[in-house]
């Protein structure tokens, strides 16, 4: 009973614009779970957990980099820390924007033609 009402208040808040990316990262930990629990071998698997990864990532990925962006300007008198934040905020940038979504659709076509020929076969 106490979940309903912070999900409404979450929902219906200031962090509405959250909640798609919130719900992305869930499924694709899901995802990740259920293949690991499968019976699921081969290629598959590997496309199916590329799939969950990359959706689980997506979210995190977006969070750490804004999380070291903002260590970089508030170290920006420290000269190590600077960069090292700044290092990791472009790794991070470049996780979320290019490589998630490539991987989530290579993870999501590859998985879905080898259910249909595996379909076919039977």
């Amino acid at each position: 009973m106490f979940f309903v009402p912070v999900v409404r208040n979450f929902v219906q808040g200031p962090f509405l614009f959250l909640f798609p990316f919130v719900v992305f990262s869930l499924l694709g930990v899901a995802l990740i779970v259920l293949t690991t629990k499968s019976k699921i071998k081969g290629k598959h698997r590997k496309f199916l957990l590329l799939t969950g990864v990359s959706a689980a990532g997506f979210f995190v990925s977006i969070f750490l980099h804004n999380f070291f962006y903002a260590l970089a300007i508030v170290s920006s008198q420290i000269v190590v820390l600077k960069y090292i934040f700044e290092f990791l905020h472009t790794v991070f940038f470049l996780l979320a924007i290019p490589i998630c979504p490539l991987g989530f659709l290579v993870g999501a076509i590859g998985s879905t033609i080898i259910f249909v020929r595996k379909r076919k076969r039977k």
